[in-house]
């Protein structure tokens, strides 16, 4: 039998409709419950820059209050060091991060940004930290994870889900293949944006992938079911695609 892949939510969006008006409601610590309640293995959130979602103060009540695992996004910048530091999440996702950017626009360069990573790698790893890097689905780019130290990688799975007919056939191989890859030289691999109901299934398929995270469709779809209802329906499709490629 297929090992079971592991959800996470990214709360993200909950904290964007809190800041359309400011206060405290939407609460992104109650929708971590209800997403723990719902399945999910994990929370993502990712701390931007620009504050522009979750703020500070969101990263330490999800570390002290929920019983599930913080993986913490991050850009490489000693600010977000020192946060994660601070308050020690179980995992740190460093991803790129572009001020003018709608959503995260592409994988991390990890080959040209080598001599910059291994030290926030290290600095991470030393404090008990599991590092992961999310990066597009190119073998150069995992090798590159490994030789800067990081055990975890996330494949982007944006362009993907944004392709249609073909050319998402050829995004999908592109993971199968760096998924793969990935677990043949060592790395544990996850993936994960922009994935929904209809694209979700072929990815959870995939034997190498441990993982997926997944936030703003959840967030959305939420508004006409309930995250609950909108995370189990997730958790399902999941379930049978993995069980699906294991009969």
């Amino acid at each position: 039998m297929a090992s079971r892949l592991r959800l996470g939510i990214n709360i993200d969006h909950v904290a964007t409709v809190r800041n359309a008006r400011g206060g405290s409601h939407p609460d992104p610590l109650r929708a971590a419950r209800i997403a723990a309640d719902a399945g999910a293995d994990g929370i993502t959130a990712h701390l931007r820059e620009d504050r522009r979602h979750i703020r500070d103060g969101d990263i330490g009540r999800l570390v002290e209050e929920i019983a599930l695992p913080l993986n913490f996004e991050m850009a490489a910048t000693e600010e977000m060091v020192a946060i994660a530091l601070r308050h020690r999440p179980h995992a740190a996702c460093i991803v790129p991060e572009k001020r003018t950017e709608v959503t995260t626009e592409g994988g991390l360069d990890v080959i040209g940004g080598r001599e910059h990573l291994v030290p926030v790698i290290r600095r991470l790893a030393d404090a008990g930290i599991r590092v992961s890097l999310f990066v597009d689905p190119e073998p150069a780019q995992l090798d590159a994870a490994i030789a800067v130290g990081a055990p975890v990688v996330e494949l982007h799975t944006g362009a993907y889900c944004e392709a249609a007919g073909t050319e998402r056939e050829h995004e999908l191989e592109r993971i199968r293949r760096a998924a793969a890859h990935a677990a043949a030289i060592g790395l544990e691999c996850h993936a994960g944006h922009g994935l929904a109901y209809d694209s979700v299934g072929p990815v959870a398929a995939i034997p190498s992938l441990v993982e997926l995270n997944i936030g703003h469709f959840l967030v959305g779809e939420a508004i006409f079911v309930g995250l609950e209802a909108a995370i189990r329906q997730m958790r399902r499709l999941m379930d049978e695609a993995r069980s699906g490629a294991a009969g």
